[in-house]
């Protein structure tokens, strides 16, 4: 890998971070525990379509793991992992098979994440009974999925010329 695709993708990662924290300072107020927008997962879809899904990866993962330990505890750090591999795989699955938008892509992505995350509750607890979560935490992943694969899709021409070119700012001036 070049330098400058690592470089890029340290900085994309660090971007992750700080979206990831910003939200955990201002939860939606739904009532309804693991319910984000998901700005970091904003990160990864774009990287998924700019890059390809070993860099989506790696900045997913290096996301979660250092969040888990700076941020939150071993169980949190379970929550995200399961949620977020799962979303991985099903992002990267749906798109690989170019039968779906990249809107469509992006819902998956958080409904998946949303499922996960509650698989991994009910193993944790021991108890099946969060499966109550499931019907607002799967409308809650539509709308945001929704949110945020509108949002890729604004962001994604920027980034891909920022991704390629060396000189992305200065070419945009000329």
């Amino acid at each position: 890998m070049k330098s400058r695709t690592i470089a890029f993708c340290g900085v994309l990662t660090a971007l992750a971070l700080i979206l990831s924290y910003v939200e955990s300072l201002f939860p939606l107020p739904v009532g309804i525990p693991g319910i984000k927008l998901g700005l970091a997962n904003l990160v990864v879809f774009l990287l998924l379509y700019i890059a390809g899904p070993w860099h989506a990866f790696a900045v997913s993962l290096a996301r979660i793991l250092i969040a888990g330990f700076a941020f939150g505890g071993m169980y949190s750090l379970l929550y995200s992992l399961s949620g977020g591999l799962l979303s991985f795989l099903g992002m990267v699955l749906l798109k690989r098979s170019g039968r779906f938008a990249p809107v469509t892509v992006s819902i998956c992505g958080a409904v998946l994440h949303n499922i996960g995350q509650l698989v991994m509750a009910g193993l944790v607890l021991e108890n099946t009974g969060v499966a109550v979560y499931l019907p607002p935490l799967l409308a809650a992943g539509v709308i945001c999925g929704f949110v945020i694969g509108l949002l890729g899709e604004l962001l994604r021409a920027r980034v891909a010329r920022a991704f390629r070119s060396p000189n992305a700012s200065s070419e945009e001036n000329h």
